[in-house]
């Protein structure tokens, strides 16, 4: 009799399948945000280049598994390394991201690939003999998680529910960042200022040779192969609240306090908030250099939570507003800290050693033709040719040398280069 009674109760819980789709269809509606982006631009030198993309697909021919791009590429010296960057670096990085992985998976493999692209499209350029070279901050936002990898001094800012800013680039310029002089200089690079008649010393610090206030870039084959392309990347999730980024030029942030940018244009929609940061900066300072803002707003579904009010104490805020994941209760985390329109900090590094950023392949890097493939270049090995990244490095603290990620002879001499390890290629012409 029991099993009877079991079997009636089943049924009646039962729910008709397309009932179920069309939930399933409102919750992946509700989590998706919507993004509205924004562009403006003034031109001094014609040296600045940009990337707006919305239609990108994870598998392609699904578009539930859009993304969008967005990029500055600041070039100095000539525009070739901007624009050869702005043609072929995502390219570089998507074919880094192994094949077939779910977006979680994907999104996990992104900053690993970001690494890997940024160096490819460094060494590709720099084998066609072109002098040039370019910052790169490049933005990379699905659903509400937003990944940044950035070389130079073009920066990309969050402004969250609440009026909390916050950066998620750092700057590569010798005269602020105390690791990257340090770094240059253990590479084999000489950081000083430009020395004029009589001895006096003028402008930024610069690295030698070459004379670029920059220590990281894409590009720049003149200057020591110690002002390296591996980015600093950051990745967050942001709340349900949504938020705002302003990617812009050096034009804007020597004029503009990140703050002062953020504010500047709340309240106002992409389009006019980016106009509105470029106008703020020329107010403030004049047509020096180009000038290029990208402002884009992830935006929650109509139907979400309302947004939380802002909290009363602004600095206990800011301490609240990145938060590291602990794995076991990440996702419980995660919605606590979207209920009260926090940031969640998934991913941080900005080591410019290819051992630290590559990382320990566990799963060896296979190709489809079953040999290795060089994490870089991706082109594939001969059993007898890949060096592993942990290699007879002076820094490694690898015990398994062994052990992959690869690297082609190529890309292990590039590395060697940007360690200092072996002469620069400089070559004076």
């Amino acid at each position: 009799m029991g099993s009877r009674v079991e079997r009636h109760q089943h049924h009646h819980d039962l729910v008709p399948l397309a009932a179920l789709l069309s939930r399933e269809m409102r919750n992946e509606k509700m989590e998706k945000p919507s993004v509205r982006y924004g562009y403006a631009a003034q031109s001094r030198k014609g040296e600045d280049f940009f990337l707006m993309k919305t239609d990108c697909q994870r598998v392609s021919g699904n578009p539930s598994s859009v993304f969008s791009v967005f990029a500055i590429f600041d070039g100095h010296n000539g525009s070739a390394a901007a624009i050869y960057s702005r043609d072929h670096l995502l390219n570089h990085v998507l074919n880094a991201i192994p094949r077939g992985l779910g977006r979680d998976e994907w999104l996990q493999a992104l900053p690993r690939a970001l690494v890997a692209g940024f160096v490819k499209t460094d060494k590709e350029f720099q084998s066609r003999g072109l002098t040039s070279g370019t910052t790169v901050t490049f933005v990379i936002i699905d659903r509400w998680t937003v990944t940044v990898a950035s070389v130079g001094d073009s920066r990309c800012i969050l402004d969250t529910q609440g009026g909390a800013v916050s950066e998620l680039t750092v700057d590569h310029r010798l005269e602020d960042n105390v690791d990257e002089r340090e770094r240059v200089t253990a590479s084999g690079g000489e950081v000083g200022r430009l020395s004029i008649f009589g001895g006096a010393e003028i402008g930024p610090l610069r690295c030698w040779p070459g004379g670029l206030c920059l220590s990281r870039s894409i590009g720049d084959m003149d200057v020591g192969e110690f002002i390296v392309p591996i980015p600093y990347v950051k990745q967050v999730k942001l709340s349900n609240a949504g938020g705002r980024l302003i990617i812009a030029s050096d034009g804007i942030w020597d004029a503009l306090s990140s703050d002062m940018a953020a504010k500047s244009c709340r309240g106002l929609p992409a389009e006019l908030a980016a106009k509105q940061v470029v106008k703020e900066a020329l107010r403030t300072r004049g047509l020096k250099d180009d000038t290029t803002c990208i402002v884009v707003d992830v935006i929650p579904p109509d139907n979400s939570t309302p947004p939380s009010p802002p909290p009363k104490k602004q600095n206990k805020f800011r301490a609240l507003l990145f938060r590291k994941r602990s794995h076991d209760s990440a996702s419980k985390l995660s919605r606590k800290l979207s209920a009260v329109g926090i940031v969640e900090e998934l991913f941080e590094e900005g080591s410019a050693m290819l051992a630290d950023r590559l990382g320990n392949d566990d799963t060896c890097n296979q190709s489809t033709t079953g040999l290795f493939m060089c994490a870089i270049c991706q082109t594939d090995l001969a059993a007898s040719e890949g060096i592993s990244v942990h290699a007879g490095s002076i820094f490694s603290t690898s015990s398994k040398p062994w052990q992959g990620p690869f690297l082609c002879a190529d890309c292990r001499n590039k590395k060697d280069a940007m360690e200092g390890k072996i002469p620069s290629g400089v070559k004076v012409v």
